[in-house]
């Protein structure tokens, strides 16, 4: 994950992303009208979060086949980039809730299991801190980072499609992709979603590395303390 060219790759998919985001074409459509641009960001971003998620749970059961810390601190440092990505998809929604439905955040299942799935993680970072010694954190966390992605899921992609949804999809609703999600969104939409993965990762790998140089840090005294 060092190499340079996946890094520049996001960089560059990312300035397309935005460019095309805001300024290419798109369909014209009654009551969205421009705000169907908030696909590339909001719902990209979750879908971006969702894989991200997924890569976390990996390395949690990764780690706990092989008991490596290394692993563990993959998982967390992924989980909370899909955190963040998390909070900007709630934030992108709420902006596109409030022109489309008039309010930023009405009554609805998804929006509201949306919430429950950030609390959910936000209480995975909470039992981590909650712990001082490395792998009793890591095998308790670990475990719960895997239940939360097995209950995250239903919540936010299964529960509100049993039930009345203002989100295309549920509750009876027409799929977002049959009726609008033409090639002028396809060649915008999928670059995004690998470009919000890669930054996530680029994230992740930033705080590995500050996380693995810290470690290091407070294992010196003591090395050099018996070398003394």
């Amino acid at each position: 994950m060092r190499k340079l060219w996946w890094k520049i790759l996001c960089i560059v998919i990312i300035f397309y992303v935005i460019v095309m985001g805001l300024m290419g074409p798109v369909p014209h459509l009654a009551i969205i009208n421009e705000s169907i641009r908030n696909t590339y960001f909001h719902v990209a971003l979750w879908l971006a979060m969702t894989m991200l998620l997924f890569t976390s749970m990996v390395f949690s059961v990764r780690y706990l086949n092989k008991g490596r810390i290394e692993d563990d601190d993959i998982a967390s440092e992924i989980a909370k980039s899909a955190i963040f990505f998390g909070i900007l998809g709630c934030l992108t929604g709420s902006v596109w809730a409030n022109y489309t439905w008039g309010d930023p955040w009405p009554n609805d299942p998804k929006l509201n299991g949306a919430a429950i799935g950030i609390l959910i993680y936000l209480a995975y970072l909470l039992l981590r801190s909650s712990f001082e010694d490395e792998q009793r954190k890591a095998r308790i966390s670990s475990v719960y980072n895997i239940f939360a992605f097995a209950v995250f899921i239903p919540i936010i992609y299964i529960l509100p499609r049993l039930t009345d949804s203002l989100h295309p999809g549920s509750g009876g609703n027409s799929t977002f992709g049959s009726y609008d999600f033409n090639n002028d969104i396809r060649k915008v939409f999928y670059p995004a979603i690998i470009g919000y993965i890669l930054l996530g990762l680029w994230l992740a790998e930033l705080r590995i590395r500050i996380k693995r140089i810290s470690r290091v840090k407070e294992e010196m005294p003591a090395t050099a303390g018996k070398v003394l």
